[in-house]
């Protein structure tokens, strides 16, 4: 599994809203000056936040975004699967129960399902909270 360019600069956003005043919107221009991204991929993201309900914005001279809850309610696992959907590691996990007709012959399977149950002990276990505090303990 690899996440893409785009969960990643999800993470980034939501990070950066996050370590920037929580009480006033932040201008997605300053957002993409502050991580190096271009504003039109942000855009792109935090439309799909905005829709999701994890942001909140603003229109005009004053407007911009800010997070929609406290960064100690986003885990990692809810925005990373807001922008990239499932997180499942093959194909054959999508559906459940599992529709596929090895399912119960399938020794793989397992190894997949524990991968998958290993990634998601640790992004949803992980919040924008502890995101900021590594950050800050980084500067």
């Amino acid at each position: 599994m690899k996440i893409s360019t785009r969960g990643r600069y999800a993470l980034r956003l939501m990070l950066d809203l996050a370590l920037n005043e929580q009480d006033q919107y932040v201008t997605i221009k300053s957002i993409a000056e502050r991580q190096e991204i271009s504003v039109k991929y942000l855009e792109q993201i935090i439309t799909t936040l905005n829709r999701a309900g994890y942001v909140k914005s603003i229109r005009g001279p004053q407007g911009g975004y800010k997070l929609a809850h406290p960064p100690q309610e986003y885990t990692v696992g809810m925005i990373l699967r807001t922008i990239e959907g499932s997180l499942v590691p093959v194909a054959c996990m999508e559906d459940e129960p599992n529709e596929c007709p090895r399912s119960d012959r399938c020794a793989t399977l397992e190894l997949w399902r524990r991968l998958y149950e290993a990634i998601s002990s640790v992004i949803d276990n992980v919040t924008l909270a502890d995101l900021v505090e590594w950050q800050k303990a980084k500067l």
